[in-house]
C-alpha cells in the first residue's frame, strides 16, 4: 500500500456510511457531522475486518458544528436533527442523509443562466451544491471563498484523528470529487448533461474554474498526510456520458487534477462507477495511479482479466468483487468464490488490491468481510 511489495494481496474496501450506521454504536448524526466520531467510526471497522487502508470520505468539520443542534429525534427507522436554523437532517438508519430547508423545500442549486464562468462569483445560497460536494449545507462561519479555493482547517480534522489512531499501520486515503462532478453538483444533474451539449464553451469555462476548488481540496489533503487521494468520479461511466463526451469534458481537467496531486507528493487513483470498459485507456490518459470500482456485468461492464491485460501495467487495480452478489449470498464458499476470482484474474505479479466494486452495501453482513483477508493470505500461500 506504500509501494513496496506486499506479502499478500491488499484488501481494502470502501464503505457506505449506512454500513457505519448499522455496525458501530456511534450515533448517525455524530458520524455525519463530528470528526473525532467519524475517524472512531473508520478506524473500528478497519480493525474489524483488517483491512489495509482507511477511506476517509467526508471532510472535517468546526469543533462548534454540534451546538447549532436544537435536537434530536431518534425512532426506529434512523434519526431526524432539527437544527436552530429550523433546518432539519434525517438519518435513515441504513443509508446518507437528506437535508430540508425550515420551509420544507428542497436545496437550491445555482442558477446556470444567472452565473458568469469568468465574472464575480456569488452563490448565495447555494446549499444543494455545498451538501452534495462537502456533505454540509452551508459553509464553516469565516469561510467566504467561492469554491473553497482555501479550504478551512476544520477539514483536515478527521485525517489528523485517524493518523493519531493508527500511526502509521494502515494506508490512509482522502477523497476528493472531480471537477465533473462538482459540475453535475452545482447545477443539477439534468441542467449540467443538457449543458454539455448545448452550451459546450462555457461548460468547458466552468470545469476549468472548478478544477481550482478540487485541486485545492485535493492538495490540502495530501499536505496533511494521507497516503493517496482518490478522485471520486461517479458520473463520467457510460450511463452518464460518451467515450467522446469523457475525452472532451473529463479527462484533461481530471489530469490537472492529478498532476496538482502528484506535485504535492501524494498517489492519486479514481473512482468511476458504472460502464467503463470502454474508456479505461481514456482514464490511464488523466495520468493517475490507479482504477477503483471495476463494477463486473450486470452493475458495469468490466472484465477484470481484461482490464489487468490492457490497463493494469500502468495501473493498479481495486475492486470488482460484486457487492450485489455478496449481499445475496448465504454461504461461505459464495462469498471465497467470489473473492478467488478476482484474485486469480488480477493478482498475480502484484498490482491488485481485493475489494468490492463500489461502496460495501449497508446491509452486508460483517461476517463476508471478515472472510477476505484471509483468503488473500490463503492466495498468497498457494501461489
Amino acid at each position: 500500500m506504500r509501494g513496496g511489495r506486499p506479502d499478500r494481496p491488499p484488501v481494502f474496501c470502501q464503505l457506505s456510511l449506512g454500513h457505519y450506521f448499522l455496525n458501530t454504536r456511534i450515533p448517525p448524526h455524530r458520524i455525519w457531522f463530528a470528526s473525532e466520531s467519524f475517524a472512531e467510526a473508520l478506524v473500528a471497522l478497519q480493525r474489524r475486518y483488517g483491512f489495509d487502508g482507511i477511506l476517509i470520505n467526508l471532510p472535517g468539520r468546526p469543533e462548534e458544528l454540534l451546538q447549532d443542534i436544537q435536537s434530536v429525534e431518534v425512532s426506529g427507522r434512523g434519526e431526524r436533527v432539527c437544527w436552530r436554523d429550523g433546518s432539519t437532517t434525517v438519518f435513515p438508519e441504513d443509508d446518507n442523509p437528506w437535508h430540508e430547508t425550515a420551509e420544507g423545500r428542497p436545496l437550491r442549486r445555482a442558477d446556470w443562466s444567472a452565473l458568469d464562468p469568468d465574472g464575480p462569483l456569488d452563490l448565495g445560497d447555494c446549499s444543494g451544491y455545498w451538501w452534495n460536494t462537502y456533505h454540509v449545507a452551508r459553509l464553516p462561519a469565516g469561510v467566504g471563498v467561492p469554491f473553497l479555493l482555501e479550504p478551512p482547517d476544520s477539514f483536515l480534522r478527521t485525517i489528523r484523528s485517524v493518523r493519531a489512531q493508527t500511526r502509521g499501520e494502515v494506508s490512509i486515503h482522502g477523497e476528493v470529487f472531480s471537477p465533473f462532478t462538482h459540475f453535475m453538483e452545482l447545477f443539477g444533474y439534468e441542467t449540467a448533461l443538457l449543458a454539455l451539449a448545448e452550451d459546450a464553451s462555457r461548460a468547458q469555462a466552468w470545469l476549468e474554474r472548478l478544477t481550482a476548488s478540487a485541486a485545492s481540496w485535493a492538495v490540502a489533503q495530501a499536505r496533511a498526510g494521507v497516503d493517496a487521494v482518490l478522485i471520486s468520479s461517479a458520473f463520467a461511466g457510460g450511463g452518464f456520458i460518451s467515450r467522446d463526451y469523457y475525452a472532451r469534458f473529463v479527462l484533461p481537467h481530471e489530469r490537472a487534477l492529478a498532476r496538482a496531486v502528484k506535485s504535492a507528493g501524494a498517489p492519486v487513483y479514481t473512482h468511476t462507477c458504472g460502464r467503463i470498459a470502454d474508456r479505461l485507456d481514456l482514464m490511464a490518459e488523466t495520468g493517475i495511479d490507479g482504477l477503483d470500482t471495476l463494477d463486473p456485468p450486470p452493475l458495469g461492464n468490466v472484465d477484470l482479466g481484461e482490464a489487468k491485460r490492457t490497463v493494469g501495467r500502468r495501473l493498479f487495480l481495486k475492486g470488482n468483487m460484486n457487492p450485489v452478489a455478496l449481499l445475496a449470498a448465504t454461504e461461505p464458499e459464495q462469498v471465497a468464490a467470489e473473492a478467488r476470482r478476482c484474485l486469480e484474474q488480477a493478482a498475480t505479479g502484484g498490482g491488485y488490491i481485493l475489494s468490492t466494486a463500489c461502496s460495501v452495501a449497508p446491509r452486508l453482513e460483517p461476517w463476508k468481510l471478515e472472510m477476505l483477508v484471509p483468503l488473500a493470505e490463503a492466495f498468497a500461500r498457494g501461489r
